[in-house]
């Protein structure tokens, strides 16, 4: 049996943040919820054809805070150090590919944290209770396109895929109409019950 396994890395990194204490998970420590993923007894004697981890890059350019005007240079950002090297250690790793989607700025959020300060004890905003909103676009099409390509040419026996996004629903039911079993492991997270009911197999 041949195997693929599919990150969605921005899921991934989520999860392993709440698990983590509110942590920023390292690339080795995403790399050994892969070796947990392939240790699986589903996938006993498998061979791996490939980890494909697909995340959106760092964001770059500046945005303007609302609430006093001061602007942020997010390729100085903490966050941008943090990822780039995420994803440079990733890329490196045997037997990984990294696929990078898109970013796009969306304005500005509320943190958590002060979220949770304002819900306790009513106060008005600081600036720093904001951070730019960024979203990942094109992660979830560029796994289906995977799922297909992998399908149609035959390369695996099995897909595991580590997500929680119900978009790939159609992509899981292309690979299981062509004979490809799909796995998938959503970390425990909450999913629609379409994204278990077009799976083989829940790690």
């Amino acid at each position: 049996m041949k195997y693929a396994l599919l990150v969605d890395g921005a899921f991934l990194c989520k999860r392993l943040y709440r698990s983590l204490g509110h942590r920023h998970a390292t690339a080795a420590e995403v790399m050994a919820e892969c070796q947990r993923i392939r240790a699986h007894p589903s996938l006993g004697g498998g061979s791996l054809l490939r980890i494909h981890y697909y995340d959106a890059p760092p964001g770059t350019g500046q945005v303007t805070n609302p609430l006093d005007g001061t602007t942020v240079n997010l390729r100085r950002s903490a966050t941008f150090a943090r990822m780039t090297a995420l994803h440079d250690q990733i890329e490196s790793s045997p037997d990984c590919a990294l696929r990078r989607g898109e970013v796009v700025a969306r304005g500005w959020r509320l943190k958590e944290a002060a979220l949770r300060q304002i819900a306790r004890a009513r106060r008005p905003l600081k600036p720093n209770d904001l951070t730019p909103d960024l979203r990942q676009k094109g992660v979830d099409l560029r796994m289906g396109l995977e799922i297909a390509r992998l399908s149609l040419r035959r390369l695996v026996d099995v897909i595991v895929v580590v997500t929680g996004d119900s978009d790939l629903v159609p992509a899981f039911r292309f690979a299981r109409r062509e004979g490809i079993r799909v796995y998938l492991d959503h970390m425990g997270a909450p999913v629609m019950r379409d994204l278990k009911a077009h799976t083989d197999l829940v790690l």
